[in-house]
């Protein structure tokens, strides 16, 4: 079993769930590949994650022997689509503890269920008839961060131009925390919805957001929580997190693109006017006007990812089977192992928290005045693939005073010896461009 190497420090508890990391890589068959004649480090897990054959079997097997479309249908294939679509929906709901798998809706991914929010907002403040939760006009605001990825931000700013609110943010502080010192001046009783991410894609910061949960709830506003970096690498509760949404995407998580989930309370679901109009989610349809099926329904209008779907049912329960507390925990250990690890590279800066307490698997640095996408290049000649660029969060860059990160991201699949690949590939880097 590979072990790993706890610095000083880090506490030690005998009643941490493990697992074999050797054999857990063993069910990923990318992982065995090559590149440029080196054993694959693969550390951008943050952007996509590999997927286990349990997960590409049920991808084969839908195709194979159960492929029609849902809830159409009364014939033999179609009612077993169906079963297997709404089973993944039950799996779903189970694994973030949702009240119902009603409270899940399917999308094409993360970006696609913020819209749909921010839609439906636009939506209602259409109708002279529409919910006063979601209806915007001038002197309504709506609040975001500025650590958000761009699926965070420019929806807002979309809204706030459709509607004429205003968009305001909670600023970063140099350590790569969210500043909340003036919260009750953010969130007043002019917000309508505050919309943050729950982890972050480039400084893995975790958002501890119960003081902000308090000020929403004390406000009347609603709360999102882009949750498509938790999701994946901890243990999920909805109902404890205490949000009125959040939003994920299958292929952090073990699953194929191409499949996403908006969770949200199924008052306010069934409250949210439709955004998508079409097949499926209606309820009856004349040349005049047209009524609409309840949720989860009335958001997944068309075909939706069925095979997708099916397939993060089983990327759900191999995670499961897992268990998430440990891939936690494992985690936990890589990211102290790799900030010890990084604190031998001379003129490596970190970006975001430099202790692994509140902060994922992420990390983005900078390595003295060479370009991020020269490290990137240098790394990739040696086998080691790690994700250089803005992240999709140019504003965290404009922060920081830099046009772009590496970043380096870890999953259950990683390895400390993969980290001592990504330390020596960047001593490598520093002789090319000494």
């Amino acid at each position: 079993m590979t072990s790993i190497a706890i610095p000083a420090g880090m506490p030690q508890y005998d009643d941490v769930p493990r697992f074999d990391v050797v054999r857990v890589r063993a069910d990923f068959p990318i992982l065995s590949r090559e590149i440029n004649g080196h054993p694959l480090v693969y550390l951008d897990s943050a952007n996509t994650s590999h997927k286990p054959r349990q997960v590409l079997d049920v991808l084969d097997e839908h195709y194979a022997r159960h492929n029609a479309n849902v809830s159409r249908s009364v014939h033999t294939l179609g009612t077993e689509a169906t079963e297997a679509y709404e089973g993944a929906r039950a799996k779903v709901a189970a694994f973030i503890n949702a009240p119902s798998p009603d409270e899940v809706v399917f999308t094409k991914n993360s970006t696609e269920a913020i819209n749909i929010v921010a839609y439906a907002f636009s939506n209602a403040s259409l109708r002279p008839d529409g919910d006063p939760r979601f209806r915007l006009g001038p002197g309504d605001e709506v609040v975001i961060s500025e650590m958000e990825h761009h699926s965070n931000i420019v929806p807002w700013q979309l809204l706030c131009e459709r509607t004429g609110a205003t968009l305001r943010w909670f600023p970063v502080t140099d350590q790569g925390r969210l500043d909340e010192s003036g919260l009750d001046d953010l969130v007043t009783e002019r917000t309508k919805i505050v919309s943050l991410v729950h982890v972050s894609n480039i400084l893995g910061t975790v958002n501890a957001t119960s003081r902000i949960t308090a000020r929403v709830r004390e406000v009347g506003a609603l709360l999102l929580l882009d949750c498509s970096q938790s999701v994946p690498h901890l243990p999920m509760d909805v109902v404890d997190l205490d949000a009125d949404y959040i939003v994920f995407t299958g292929h952090k998580m073990l699953g194929p693109t191409g499949i996403g989930v908006l969770w949200g309370r199924g008052e306010l679901l069934a409250a949210m006017p439709p955004v998508f109009g079409g097949g499926s989610m209606i309820e009856t349809v004349t040349m005049a006007r047209s009524t609409f099926a309840a949720p989860p329904a009335r958001f997944e209008a068309g075909t939706p990812p069925i095979a997708e779907a099916v397939a993060l049912g089983a990327a759900v329960d191999y995670l499961n089977g897992v268990g998430m507390r440990a891939i936690q925990w494992h985690e936990k250990e890589l990211t102290a192992y790799a900030l010890d690890a990084f604190a031998t590279v001379p003129d490596l800066r970190i970006f975001g928290p430099a202790v692994p307490v509140g902060r994922g698997g992420t990390i983005s640095f900078a390595l003295g005045d060479v370009h991020p996408h020269d490290v990137g290049q240098v790394l990739d000649s040696l086998g080691v693939q790690v994700r250089v660029g803005h992240h999709c969060a140019k504003p965290v860059c404009s922060r920081f005073g830099v046009p772009a990160m590496t970043r380096a991201s870890f999953y259950l699949y990683t390895t400390t010896e993969e980290i001592d690949a990504l330390v020596g590939g960047l001593e490598q880097v520093r002789k090319v461009f000494d």
